[in-house]
């Protein structure tokens, strides 16, 4: 079992969900990682732990999404752990960092939401976190990203799914 691995049994094991369709999923991912050993990585079939991050300028009370190229969707920053990520909140800083192309951004110290959904390689049981743009924040695109742009608050829930909208809300009210 891997350091990263253990680190999301962890991760999971200490964060206080919001709610409890939110607790049900962080019991259902754990109990996905103690049964398996390979639950972190692309190539486990039955569904794997993936990061995400979302990435917020409070003060422009704004975020950056980026249209998956894959996917044709306005989506947060995220994707699969690599063996050499320690952590998993290292995991979604470095997916954020590479997608988003910003250096400098700073995690909030633990997930703001769960989200479970099918995507064409598996089933993606997705530890999403936030990250703070640093103030005068320029992104820059990554080959993952048809584009990238920054979105007032209001507008997020006319161009994104109910998942982005849901994760906008958890992590505006985990910073208050």
């Amino acid at each position: 079992m891997s350091s990263l691995h253990q680190d999301a049994a962890r991760v999971l094991e200490a964060w206080p969900a919001p709610d409890g369709a939110q607790d049900k999923l962080r019991a259902e991912y754990a109990a996905h990682l103690a049964a398996h050993p390979d639950g972190m990585w692309k190539a486990c079939a039955a569904g794997h732990l993936t990061a995400s991050a979302l990435i917020i300028d409070p003060e422009r009370r704004q975020v950056l999404l980026t249209l998956h190229r894959k996917l044709r969707m306005w989506l947060q920053t995220g994707g699969h752990c690599e063996p050499g990520d320690p952590t998993l909140a290292d995991a979604a800083l470095r997916e954020a960092t590479e997608e988003s192309g910003i250096p400098g951004l700073r995690l909030l110290p633990e997930p703001v939401n769960l989200d479970r959904h099918s995507t064409p390689c598996a089933v993606h049981l997705d530890v999403q976190y936030a990250a703070l743009a640093p103030s005068g924040a320029r992104e820059s695109i990554s080959e993952e990203s048809l584009e990238l742009r920054w979105f007032d608050y209001e507008e997020v829930r006319e161009v994104a799914d109910a998942s982005v909208v849901r994760l906008l809300d958890r992590t505006r009210a985990a910073l208050r």
